[in-house]
């Protein structure tokens, strides 16, 4: 289990979070939601080990991330960033080989993951000429090759993985994180705006607002159309879907 409990962090004098928290259990897939400037991407990057919070404690599997040498964080959680830049001019091939593991066969590996993320035959194009969509992609698959070298499934975390991909992408990035979280046990955490895919991805939802969490559970516990008002300001209109709820969102008049 990986746990972020009472987190508190501040920085340029504001107060990004304030008694924050999040859950990620192996199988299961939480999804963090809220406006912009919630502090979603904060407590992932405090997740990830990237940020040190003010108060509060991150454990994975019982211990202090903070305690964990790098590499052995490494086997045990990956990070798919917002934004990859590359100061060279790396392949494909060599920026997911970044995380794939000592000991295998890597350009199997590699293999592997592209097509995952349905990229096959993009070794050896360069990274930099590739689409926004196209990258992030990439990073997945650099974030599935990274797992792949783990003796048990482990944790991915993802801030906006939909972001910059098509609607045809975007449903391959969702069935994607369903499908390591129910086949392969993995535990998921991915930031999402867009809340048709959030309920679609998630098993539960932490809706968050100025640095707090303002809801959470299943998505269809959190989807309300009151949660929603409050989160954003407009009002929601939640519908049902076969598997799913679904919102058609309305401006608040007055």
């Amino acid at each position: 289990m990986y746990a972020a409990r009472n987190i508190h962090f501040h920085a340029g004098g504001r107060r990004l979070l304030s008694g924050a928290h999040a859950l990620v259990q192996p199988g299961r897939v939480t999804v963090l939601i809220g406006p912009n400037g919630a502090g979603k991407s904060t407590l992932l990057k405090i997740l990830s080990g990237e940020q040190r919070p003010h108060a509060g404690e991150v454990h994975l599997d019982g211990t202090d991330i903070h305690r964990l040498r790098p590499a052995a964080l490494a086997r045990l959680r990956a990070v798919v960033p917002q934004n990859a830049q590359l100061a060279f001019p790396f392949t494909v091939a060599e920026v997911v080989s970044i995380g794939t593991p000592e000991g295998r066969s890597r350009a199997a590996v590699i293999r592997q993951v592209l097509d995952e993320v349905d990229l096959g035959g993009f070794e050896e194009r360069l990274y930099e000429q590739l689409s926004g969509g196209e990258r992030q992609r990439v990073q997945i698959a650099r974030a599935l090759a990274q797992l792949a070298g783990g003796t048990r499934p482990g944790y991915l975390l993802l801030d906006e993985p939909t972001a910059s991909l098509d609607l045809a992408q975007q449903l391959l990035v969702v069935r994607h994180m369903r499908k390591l979280a129910a086949a392969d046990g993995v535990g998921v955490l991915a930031v999402l705006h867009d809340l048709n895919l959030a309920a679609m991805a998630a098993d539960v939802i932490v809706a968050m607002k100025e640095g707090t969490v303002l809801a959470e559970g299943a998505p269809q516990q959190v989807l309300t159309d009151a949660v929603i008002e409050t989160l954003y300001g407009v009002r929601g209109r939640i519908g049902w879907a076969p598997q799913a709820p679904f919102l058609l969102p309305q401006s608040v008049q007055g």
